[in-house]
């Protein structure tokens, strides 16, 4: 009985495959693009690309946007052309998760986040609780100064002297080896 049930079941199952193959097929080619009738050019017919001194319109230019004024537009979440204190302390929450290493949250946002508190304090003259983008400007962080690639160490005056005079004799010893040019007659 057993085997029947399973036969029964296992039909059922091919017959739904089937359905889904033969349907998934029909909406394919009901999709597809109809064939071409025309037949292929052939290339001499197809028109030649040189224009002569003929030039395209100017390319357009991408406007650059200052370091302050992607800055800005961080902060400002809603695009509102100013900077709440709520947005601009929401760039601290992952700074503070960055701090609290043991995740047992023992230091508090507002004890980490007096700093930023105090720079937005300072930074909105008129205290309406936004900045303006002159505002935000005073809030910029000092530009940082290129390191130097390489650490090379100044070489001394007495060093300095000593290769000055090594530099001589070599080149008093190069002329003294050189055979002197006779002029031809």
């Amino acid at each position: 009985m057993n085997r029947f049930v399973l036969g029964g079941l296992a039909t059922l199952v091919m017959l739904g495959v089937g359905l889904f193959w033969w349907q998934g097929r029909a909406e394919v080619e009901r999709k597809a693009p109809p064939a071409s009738s025309a037949p292929p050019t052939a290339p001499a017919a197809l028109p030649l690309a040189t224009m002569g001194n003929a030039e395209g319109p100017a390319l357009p230019e991408a406007d650059e946007i200052s370091r302050e004024q992607r800055r800005f537009g961080r902060y400002d979440r809603d695009h509102d052309s100013r900077v709440s204190r709520n947005e601009m302390l929401s760039t601290r929450a992952d700074a503070f998760r960055k701090l609290d290493k043991d995740g047992n949250n023992l230091l508090t946002f507002e004890e980490w986040a007096v700093a930023t508190v105090d720079k937005f304090g300072h930074a909105d003259a008129d205290r309406d609780q936004y900045l303006s983008k002159q505002e935000f400007r005073t809030t910029a962080p000092p530009p940082i100064k290129p390191k130097p690639k390489c650490i090379c160490e100044k070489p001394k005056k007495a060093e300095m002297k000593k290769l000055d005079a090594k530099k001589a004799l070599k080149k008093a010893e190069k002329h003294q080896e050189e055979p002197l040019a006779l002029p031809s007659a």
